[in-house]
């Protein structure tokens, strides 16, 4: 007897088979003394059509709206029947007593195989083979550590609930809005809020006036010679303390200070500390990659994805956690040792150096480790010199960004003197380095602290202030009136659009915060890059260097949805509740009733427009 292995993709099928030693070719599979191995091609199995359930459906009528199955139907994809033949065939030979699920160990993967599963009418008992990494140590353990299928029912649920929502809000009102505008307006029950948030900024950015300000910059001389430099403070401006709107009142600053004494009247000096980047999440990477290499987030996945398949360098990329769990903490002394060659010797040389390594509750937290813990190193042995230039860029990210979490915040002191000239105030401020910490690791490309995301007291210039002490005597060696203009907000890049579709449209940078709105997102990490592609591909968002700007099909679609729609706290609540039914901690039912009640308050609102 033996047992039959489901893996989602061919190159994966392969590396399963080699680690069982299924080395006799069939038509479709591999097969072993043991084992069978066969795959999916993605989505071997899909959801029926309206058609499906009755002809008559199949021409679009609003008297036929809303379409509510009573129970969702699957039917096998018509390009990869073939092999979907192939499977069932295999799963009901009388020589398979059991079937292991290899599909990628997250929500899509559960759902295609169980959609195989069911399709085939298979009733063999099921194992799960759940693995973060594609070396053959890592299949092997996973091979000794599988658990019964039937514990991952919840994970399916979730996944089933997904795509009959997408199903039903994607059908039924694309169906209901084209029928009411004479005009196809395809719409997504994530695709379309995520085109609402371009739209909106596009239009902030459209309706922004610009303001012409002023700041007084002046050049103080202590009198050993020693120079720096200050703003005048408008204290009567609480929007901004360093900028005036009145010209007149800036030229007047400048007169009244011209080569005039003054002093300083005080100087404090406050330490700062910087703690190391988190690791990678899948989004994080796409977003590092967007800013750092300009790579778009469906570029980083492909190649994020071959450097796991391909080269079983780094773990599963389709993670949305940033953390790793207490079993893989003595391990990682082991993955650093692995990695110190080339560029990467002295710096993972600093950390193995030391007695222990240094682990906080910011890298090692099973709380916080969901389906997949953080991307990180393999510890494989491939040279990078082997990878192409776009596979070595993001390994690059993903190596530094690993070594960098290690290592100690990155401390220094930050100075303020306000220099009084003509009792008017100027203020002052430099940064000097104590300790470098993780910004060593980033030292090839010149990292600095990330920037605030609003001006604030604590933005630090770049400029080193000399010894300079209360008290002390100054002379305005030189001053000028400096013209500036309010800036609009800035279009959404791929980076800003992760972190917006993340976090239910809200821009935020706290990591405490993004890591308790992660349910509540538009999409999942692993479809997210889709969802751009898609929007692009359909002609409603235009790509432009690194901004992405809807198009007037785009404006036009979003003009004609009801807010419901446009609203990404809708579907952010969606996603909350799929994470729920995934730990079982919500009834699938109450979802799907939700969904449904949802469209046919669509469909209603569509057929006002008429």
């Amino acid at each position: 007897m033996k047992t039959l292995v489901i893996a989602e993709k061919p190159s994966v099928g392969r590396d399963i088979a080699r680690v069982l030693k299924c080395t006799r070719k069939g038509d479709g599979f591999l097969a072993g003394e043991t084992h069978i191995i066969s795959w999916a091609i993605g989505h071997l199995v899909t959801l029926k059509e309206p058609e499906d359930y009755d002809p008559k459906l199949k021409k679009w009528r609003s008297y036929h709206l809303p379409i509510l199955p009573a129970q969702m139907g699957i039917k096998a994809m018509p390009s990869t029947e073939k092999q979907l033949t192939i499977i069932k065939n295999l799963m009901s030979d009388n020589e398979v007593e059991a079937i292991i699920c290899a599909t990628d160990s997250g929500r899509e993967g559960e759902l295609i195989f169980r959609y195989i599963y069911q399709w085939a009418g298979c009733e063999k008992p099921v194992k799960r083979l759940w693995i973060s990494s594609l070396t053959d140590a890592a299949i092997s353990d996973g091979l000794a550590k599988m658990k019964d299928g039937a514990e991952y029912d919840n994970l399916y649920a979730s996944a089933r609930c997904r795509a009959e929502a997408d199903w039903l809000v994607g059908m039924n009102a694309t169906r209901a809005y084209t029928l009411s505008n004479d005009e196809l307006l395809p719409m997504g029950r994530v695709q379309t809020p995520t085109l609402a948030m371009l739209v909106n900024r596009h239009a902030e950015i459209q309706a922004f006036d610009a303001r012409e300000y002023y700041e007084v910059k002046t050049e103080f001389a202590l009198e050993n010679g020693d120079t720096y430099n200050g703003t005048w403070i408008n204290k009567a401006n609480e929007e901004n303390d360093e900028r005036t709107y009145d010209k007149a009142q800036a030229e007047a600053i400048l007169e009244k200070i011209k080569s005039k004494t003054g002093v300083i009247e005080s100087v404090e000096t406050e330490e700062k500390r910087q703690l190391p980047p988190q690791l990678f999440d899948l989004t994080e990477l796409q977003r590092e990659c967007n800013r750092k290499l300009g790579f778009s987030a469906k570029k980083t996945l492909e190649v994020a994805q071959s450097l796991y398949e391909k080269h079983k360098l780094i773990t599963y990329p389709r993670t949305d956690s940033r953390y790793l769990s207490e079993d893989i903490a003595p391990k990682l002394k082991k993955t650093i040792e692995a990695i110190a060659v080339g560029d990467y010797e002295e710096l993972a040389r600093e950390l193995l150096n030391q007695p222990t390594l240094p682990t906080t509750s910011r890298i090692i937290n099973n709380a916080k480790v969901t389906d997949h813990h953080a991307i990180i190193p393999t510890g494989g042995k491939k040279p990078i010199s082997s990878l192409s230039s776009d596979e070595a860029a993001v390994y690059d990210r993903i190596l530094r960004n690993f070594l960098a979490a290690f290592y100690p915040a990155f401390v220094y002191d930050v100075t303020t003197a306000i220099t009084s000239v003509e009792d008017e105030k100027f203020r002052s401020k430099g940064r000097v380095e104590k300790n470098a910490g993780w910004t060593t690791v980033y030292a090839h490309e010149k990292q600095k602290p990330a920037k605030k995301t609003k001006k604030s007291a604590e933005d630090v210039q770049d400029d080193k202030l000399p010894a300079i002490k209360k008290d002390d005597p100054v002379t305005v060696k030189n001053a000028e009136v400096l013209s500036k203009k309010t800036q609009p907000p800035k279009p959404h890049t791929e980076a800003t659009l992760l972190s917006a579709m993340e976090n239910a449209g809200r821009l935020i940078e706290d990591e405490a915060l993004k890591e308790a709105l992660k349910s509540s997102g538009l999409g999942t990490p692993a479809t997210r890059a889709a969802i751009i592609e898609k929007l692009i591909n359909s002609g409603y968002v235009e790509r432009i260097k690194k901004n992405l700007t809807p198009t007037e099909k785009g404006i036009r679609l979003i003009a004609k949805v009801p807010p419901e729609m446009r609203q990404p706290e809708t579907t952010g609540k969606w996603e909350r509740a799929l994470t729920k039914i995934a730990r079982g901690e919500m009834d699938e039912t109450k979802f799907m009733e939700s969904i449904k009640r949802y469209v046919i308050y669509l469909v209603q609102q569509a057929s006002k427009r008429i």
